[in-house]
Formats: C-alpha cells, sequence, structure tokens
C-alpha cells in the first residue's frame, strides 16, 4: 500500500465523516499547498531554524503564566525572533503526498490551509508594510506598502490600539480548498480548529522570547481582506494576534532567561 493509500485508508477509518463528493473522490487536481509566487519575485531571506533563538524555559512556569498582552513597548523585535515565531506556528518539516506537509502544529489530514500574512511596523532590517511568509521556503515575500491600505488593516480590528501598537500583527488566512478536497464542506469547521493549534503556538513562543502577544478575532472580515487583497471566498482571513515587546513576559521575569 503506497502513502496516497494509507492516508486515504486513515482518513476512511478514523474520521467520522460523512460520505461525499469531494474533489479527491472525483480524482481533481490536488490545489497547490502554497500561494503562486512569479520567478524572480524579490523576496528575503530569515535565519534558519537550528540558528533560532531558543531559551530554557519551565514548561508549567509558562503555561501557567501565559497571558493576552494588549499593550507594546516601542521596541523592535530582531529579524531571528520573527523567523523564530514564523516556524514555530507554520514551519514546513516536510512534505506529505497530495500536497499535504508536516509542519509545527497540527492541521486535519496535514492539509494545512493557510497563508500566514504580517503587518510590519517594528522589525530590525524589515520596512514597515505587508508580508507573506513562504512556509515551504522560509522566506518572506514583500507586499504593497499602500498608506491607505494600512489604515484600511488597523480599522478593521475592535481592539485598533494593540494594532496599533505592535510590532507585527499576524493573519492567519485559509486558502480553504486545501481542506475542501478531501473534507468537503466539513473543512470549514477543521479550518477554525486548525487556527487555534496556530495561535497557542504563537503564544508559547513570543513568551519564551520576552515577547507578549493577544489573539485577535473581532475584525472586519471585508476590511481585512481588502487591505491584504484577498478573495474572502476562495481565501479569507480566520484569526490574527499582535506581538511586541513587553515588560514582565518571559523567562526573564521568573529569573530563568539563559540560552537553552
Amino acid at each position: 500500500m503506497d502513502s496516497y493509500e494509507k492516508e486515504k485508508a486513515f482518513l476512511a477509518d478514523t474520521l467520522d465523516i460523512a460520505p461525499q463528493d469531494t474533489p479527491l473522490k472525483r480524482g481533481a487536481p490536488v490545489p497547490p499547498p502554497e500561494a503562486f509566487v512569479a520567478p524572480g519575485t524579490k523576496v528575503i531571506a530569515l535565519p534558519e531554524a537550528e540558528l533560532l533563538p531558543d531559551k530554557k524555559v519551565d514548561f508549567l512556569a509558562m503555561v501557567e503564566l501565559r497571558a493576552s498582552v494588549r499593550s507594546y513597548e516601542d521596541k523592535p523585535i530582531t529579524l531571528k525572533e520573527l523567523a523564530f515565531l514564523l516556524w514555530t506556528t507554520q514551519g514546513v518539516k516536510m512534505p506529505t503526498a497530495k500536497g499535504g506537509s508536516m509542519r509545527t502544529v497540527p492541521s486535519a489530514g496535514a492539509r494545512h490551509a493557510f497563508e500566514t500574512y504580517l503587518y510590519v511596523q517594528r522589525v530590525e532590517g524589515l520596512a514597515p508594510g505587508f508580508y507573506r511568509y513562504l512556509a515551504f521556503e522560509h522566506l518572506l515575500l514583500p507586499l504593497h506598502l499602500d498608506e491607505a491600505a494600512k489604515e484600511r488593516f488597523v480599522a478593521a480590528f475592535r481592539a485598533k490600539g494593540a494594532v496599533q501598537q505592535s510590532a507585527v500583527t499576524f493573519i492567519w488566512a485559509a486558502n480553504i480548498n486545501r481542506l475542501t478536497y478531501i473534507f468537503g464542506k466539513r473543512a470549514y469547521r477543521y479550518a477554525f480548529l486548525d487556527a487555534g493549534h496556530v495561535c497557542q503556538n504563537l503564544y508559547l513562543a513570543a513568551w519564551t522570547q520576552g515577547i507578549g502577544c493577544c489573539a485577535m478575532g473581532a475584525f472586519d472580515d471585508v476590511a481585512v481582506s481588502d487591505a491584504l487583497e484577498l478573495d474572502g471566498e476562495k481565501e479569507f482571513a480566520i484569526y490574527g494576534a499582535t506581538v511586541g515587546k513587553a515588560a514582565g513576559v518571559g523567562p526573564a521575569s521568573y529569573g530563568e532567561g539563559g540560552d537553552a
């Protein structure tokens, strides 16, 4: 039994879903696992995962002290710290059959529908503006730097103050075809579950670096899609989070700030 047949057997045996006329069953082409980038497009290299700044932490203390932080210091985060947050939330460990991948977070059927968009304000070495994380290549793709788009983006959030103060605001947008390919309409349920996995990893990873984090679920969907140039149907924002330097956050807050 090849890996594709094993994957189908796993889905049939362990997932209680009603039979559906899914694209997979119809033999439709596999959706690409990452949004297309034209050859020759300018991209920005990120520090490799093995070079990222790990910290010694007390796991129980980290879980107990984890909290939403909505106010941030007027300090930048480093490119290494941003790369650490991106890798720990969507880093690709290996591709799998039929457009899936094994990553640093779980996803239904290993489909990983998300594209990670960033609204950058204070990151050393990066111009302020919008970016997209290319997870398979561990690169950043600069997007438009339009001031009007920034204003629409910030205004879209109920907690505007946190977005305005943040060093970076993360947005996870679902390319829903990657999930519906296998799961049909049930894909929408899995997409929201997957978003929770990703955001919790961001909370914990940020805390290890002394960076505050706050989940953002209250926003104007149309305005966010407009600012990020998403179509709002095949690709739409599900969840977001702000991050930034904050006093009293991280291993140093309980006296363990050394490198692992």
